[in-house]
């Protein structure tokens, strides 16, 4: 496996990554941190609300799944391999630098692995009808207990099989790795770019934001487009493949946001009314 990495560290990859540079090692970690608080609104917002109704089973199925498809991807490059590998070599804070990008994947995993677990959680008991006459949004058939349970058993199902197989890759055949990760790159792509799909259309048909939380995509949807930039910088025209999926999910959420903040708008004139 040492082949799939000694090309890189013998051009001197270790010596580069001695001297990060200040501007993209302070962009890296605000972007880290911004990933960790964007999520936290929407963790809050189902714990609060002790529900996660309005979420879409198959949002929750395409996000968690993407982000696995994703963190094994960037675990499985070369260069990934390389970067912790050159650890040994550089200082702790040049160390610290050259994995930020690996821990921003890691890190936007884990914050929704916390969204499917609280989504299963929390997800709406049936409750015996009532004689008062209910919104529009209370007679939408939410999501089964069973869907929820379906949604976890899928996405632990994908990890435990990508984790097995990714570990066969790097014991049996260290030089298929980088095609390995470039079938997960394109799959966590793919995904990424259609998750909010489900989303808006159950969004679109609640009439109602429910346990979506407003201010997770007002963190969010900006911040796709800033860390597309930042890919697009270090990348060029010819890694479009990478940021342009941020592009492609910052368009989508943004979609949701103005749909969610419309439906907000619309309830606090209503209240007012009454």
């Amino acid at each position: 496996m040492h082949n799939s990495f000694d090309s890189f560290l013998s051009d001197g990859r270790c010596t580069e990554l001695a001297h990060p540079d200040k501007f993209n090692f302070g962009l890296s970690l605000f972007i880290l941190v911004g990933i960790l608080v964007s999520y936290l609104p929407q963790h809050l917002r189902i714990i609060f609300r002790r529900s996660s109704e309005g979420l879409s089973p198959l949002f929750v199925l395409l996000g968690t799944v993407s982000g696995t498809c994703a963190i094994f991807n960037i675990v499985s490059l070369p260069t990934s391999q390389a970067d912790v590998a050159c650890c040994k070599e550089i200082s702790g804070l040049a160390c610290t630098a050259s994995i930020l990008g690996i821990a921003q994947v890691g890190v936007q995993w884990f914050c929704f692995f916390i969204i499917m677990l609280l989504f299963i959680i929390f997800i709406p008991r049936p409750i015996p009808s009532r004689a008062n006459p209910r919104a529009s949004w209370e007679n939408t058939p939410s999501p089964t207990w069973r869907e929820a349970v379906t949604v976890v058993a899928i996405c632990m199902a994908t990890f435990v099989a990508v984790f097995i197989i990714t570990g066969v890759f790097f014991l049996r055949y260290p030089q298929n790795l980088q095609v390995w990760a470039n079938l997960l790159g394109a799959s966590a792509g793919v995904m990424a770019c259609i998750q909010y799909l489900p989303q808006i259309w159950t969004t679109w048909r609640l009439q109602h934001v429910m346990s979506l939380s407003v201010p997770m995509m007002c963190i969010q949807t900006p911040g796709s487009f800033v860390f597309a930039a930042s890919l697009g910088l270090r990348l060029g025209w010819d890694g479009w493949s990478a940021w342009g999926v941020y592009i492609v999910t910052g368009i989508l959420q943004g979609f949701l946001l103005v749909m969610g903040i419309i439906f907000l708008i619309r309830d606090r004139k209503a209240d007012k009314k009454v």
